[in-house]
């Protein structure tokens, strides 16, 4: 995270995109180090973080431009559990979505789309569902330079794709 540079674009897990607005250098006990000012576009809040907790918390730069298209191959392909209790999934998903990493956030949103399209979520899955899915887009789009109602769209047609695949499967 030392590379980091004012302007860059990062990502802050469960709450999204930001942009570094400022880098100050300070001091405490003793101990120089850098502090990252972070605008978090989707809320305008601003986030002070210090670089040598930066890892620790998940900080961390947009996905590359041709890692989306893995991305994408990654939803349609990973397995997910929507058999477990709610408040189990539930520790699980915001476990998931602590970790910050893409991925993670990719397999919380499937399995709550497809459990969505079989029986009725609760009020704090709803939410989480909504969440993982404006993090993933506005993290897509970012990446690749998409419009995010493009990514909007390919994210549901890749999981039309999973939840017929599922059908099929509990047909046979």
């Amino acid at each position: 995270m030392d590379s980091l540079k004012i302007g860059d674009k990062v990502i802050y897990p469960t709450q999204g995109l930001g942009i570094i607005e400022n880098i100050q250098e300070e001091s405490f006990d003793g101990q120089a180090f850098h502090t990252f000012y972070i605008r978090l576009l989707n809320s305008n809040t601003l986030v002070v973080i210090p670089s040598n907790s930066a890892a620790e918390i998940g900080l961390r730069r947009p996905t590359s431009q041709k890692a989306v298209n893995k991305f994408f191959h990654f939803l349609k392909t990973c397995p997910v559990d929507i058999g477990s209790d709610w408040k189990e999934r539930y520790k699980e998903n915001i476990d998931l979505m602590r970790s910050g990493q893409l991925e993670d956030m990719g397999m919380v949103y499937k399995t709550l789309f497809l459990l969505s399209q079989t029986k009725s979520l609760s009020f704090r899955e709803k939410k989480m569902l909504e969440k993982c899915r404006e993090l993933i887009i506005t993290e897509l789009a970012v990446s690749s330079g998409t419009a995010p109602e493009k990514i909007s769209s390919k994210l549901d047609s890749c999981l039309a794709v999973c939840l017929k695949e599922l059908k099929l499967d509990s047909d046979l």
